[in-house]
């Protein structure tokens, strides 16, 4: 089975990251300049924190106290998420992600964030290999 680093291999290696103090409005203004419905969370020393989803601001629009303008990405970040090694194979993320419901999976080497694999990384990955089956 193939590694979950041949799929990181063949994305484009941009981290669209953003701060934890930045404001969920700025957070949607660059998910839609970047064309992509997740932002890694970092800090100042580019430590990884978390990710925030389009879908993470939507479920915890509801519950917020405050008008979205004023919310920040600390309080919608996900920072419960499992993550993957770069010696784990694609089946292993696969399972990971359908045990913990999580669409986009962090992948670290020694601590270091590698990249970010999405389900459709996943089903991309899936696909190529059923049509080298069939050609």
């Amino acid at each position: 089975m193939e590694k979950v680093t041949s799929i990181l291999e063949r994305k484009q290696f941009h981290f669209k990251k953003i701060s934890p103090s930045c404001s969920i409005s700025d957070a949607l203004c660059r998910m839609s300049s970047h064309n992509t419905d997740y932002l890694i969370v970092m800090d100042d020393n580019d430590n990884f924190l978390g990710l925030l989803t389009e879908h993470d601001v939507a479920s915890k629009t509801i519950f917020l106290k405050q008008p979205l303008a004023k919310a920040s990405v600390n309080e919608m970040m996900n920072t419960r998420l499992p993550f993957a090694d770069v010696d784990d194979t694609v089946e292993e993320c696969m399972k990971a992600m359908k045990r913990y419901h999580v669409r986009y999976l962090p992948v670290f080497k020694n601590l270091v964030l590698m990249g970010i694999v999405s389900t459709d990384d996943i089903l991309d990955e899936a696909v190529s290999h059923r049509n080298e089956i069939f050609d």
